[in-house]
């Protein structure tokens, strides 16, 4: 599948570089597990997902180019190659919460919503690895 040529580059990844996004994606996983508090559970469940996709995406032998709306893109990405138009709802929604949470001073995340993200995340991950 070719992607964006705006937003991802080719490259190979070595199974190396492959196994520390995942490991990056667990350690993002368990700090949003192990906290208390709702919005870093929200922060590090968020994180967790676009690294997924920029793992998943480098399987696919791209690389995501840093530019504006490149965290979109990656949701976007991720939910067309996996066939998983949640990915696309969900992230989505989580991205705009965490732009308004980083940019707005009156959004607040839920421990509900921080948990239901974290499971989603963590299914989505047990199905790429």
């Amino acid at each position: 599948m070719k992607l964006d040529k705006n937003y991802f580059i080719e490259q190979i990844f070595s199974p190396d570089e492959l196994k520390k996004y995942r490991h990056s994606i667990t350690r993002y996983l368990n700090i949003a597990k192990m906290s208390a508090e709702a919005d870093v559970k929200f922060h590090f469940a968020y994180m967790a997902l676009i690294k997924i996709g920029i793992y998943f995406i480098a399987k696919e032998g791209y690389r995501i180019k840093s530019r504006p709306g490149h965290h979109q893109k990656i949701i976007e990405t991720l939910s067309k190659l996996t066939d998983n138009e949640d990915i696309i709802i969900v992230g989505d929604k989580m991205r705009k919460s965490r732009n308004l949470e980083f940019y707005s001073s009156d959004s607040i995340v839920t421990d509900t919503e921080a948990a239901e993200n974290i499971k989603f995340i963590e299914k989505i991950f047990q199905k790429i690895i």
